[in-house]
């Protein structure tokens, strides 16, 4: 598995050291959103050479190179995700996790003014998750 990360790295111009594979592993096998912190606090115990520097200057590279993507879906945090498919982020208000939600390719009614081009859509949404919306 370690293979097509550090695979991935380089198709992206990155070069993939150690704490860099770890990074991008952590972000694909845990598509939980984390924000630096919990990245550098997951992985700290494994890499203790790891910094928060580094791994918010690593994420920034990854997003960088469009092989993670950063979120604002909170005030106070910047959170990453690396799943780079088209979809909208829904944050539970009561539990606070962050789902993924497919997003519909087709945007017919959404048009921009002549001269405009989209180089990224960010949608939220927040709301009751299915388990806390049954446990009203």
């Amino acid at each position: 598995m370690q293979n097509k990360y550090h695979q991935t790295l380089q198709n992206a111009g990155i070069r993939p050291s150690l704490q860099r594979i770890a990074i991008y592993a952590y972000m694909c096998e845990h598509p939980v959103h984390p924000d630096v912190e919990t990245v550098y606090d997951d992985l700290y115990p494994i890499y203790p050479t790891l910094s928060k520097t580094t791994v918010y200057n690593t994420l920034k590279l990854f997003e960088e190179n469009k092989i993670v993507r950063s979120i604002k879906i909170e005030d106070d945090k910047l959170r990453f995700d690396a799943d780079m498919s088209e979809h909208v982020h829904f944050k539970c208000t009561k539990c606070g996790k962050i789902f993924d939600i497919p997003m519909n390719q087709d945007l017919e009614g959404y048009s921009l003014p002549k001269g405009f081009e989209t180089s990224k859509i960010q949608l939220n949404l927040w709301g009751l998750c299915p388990d806390c919306s049954q446990k009203k």
